[in-house]
């Protein structure tokens, strides 16, 4: 073998079943061990040979469209997914706290306000795309969405900054237990959002 494979997929941390009764283990199953290892394979394939091969994602996204097709669907459906497990958890759920929830509180008048602006970004997401909380290039708190596999770091975003949580409303992540009811998939997202983890990389941000 010549080189190593440059992107590889995460291991959950947590059991496929650990999300239940909100997002079932079937899902999760297929969500990351055949949906996610597609776009991982599908990326290191697009990067092969290019010059792509050395850089990170999120220094590819920063220049996203003089880039092939390819790897902004692939790159942005690994970066996205690899985001989205790691800001869920069994022990999910409640609120934030601390300088995470003041801000929320600041931005948004109060932590249910930014859960309605947030599902709406998600429940109007026309097709397939994602809803994110990001922090902007001022330090702001801000709610967006993207299409497809498309997140704020790209220079093709509408609306751009770091993504600190995310949900993936493409129907592969609720179909199977919600059908056609996103709303409702969108409420229970909150029972298994792991706030440390939001908040941890808030701090990191606002360092």
């Amino acid at each position: 073998m010549t080189q190593s494979v440059k992107h590889v997929l995460p291991d959950l941390p947590y059991g496929h079943d650990a999300l239940e009764p909100y997002i079932d283990e079937r899902t999760m199953e297929i969500h990351h061990g055949k949906h996610h290892q597609a776009y991982v394979n599908n990326l290191n394939n697009a990067i092969e040979g290019t010059e792509m091969e050395n850089m990170t994602l999120e220094e590819i996204f920063r220049n996203m469209s003089q880039y092939p097709m390819a790897v902004r669907n692939n790159g942005g459906g690994h970066w996205n997914h690899d985001l989205f497990w790691k800001i869920m958890g069994p022990d999910g759920g409640d609120k934030p706290s601390g300088e995470l929830l003041s801000a929320i509180e600041k931005r948004f008048n109060s932590f249910e306000d930014f859960q309605e602006a947030f599902n709406r970004a998600g429940a109007t997401r026309f097709g397939s795309g994602w809803a994110w909380l990001i922090v902007d290039a001022n330090g702001e708190l801000q709610v967006t969405s993207t299409p497809n596999q498309d997140n704020p770091l790209m220079d093709v975003a509408e609306k751009q900054g770091t993504p600190i949580l995310g949900v993936d409303v493409w129907e592969h992540a609720y179909y199977l237990k919600y059908q056609n009811r996103r709303p409702e998939y969108l409420s229970n997202f909150w029972k298994v959002v792991n706030w440390k983890e939001v908040e941890r990389r808030y701090a990191e941000l606002k360092k």
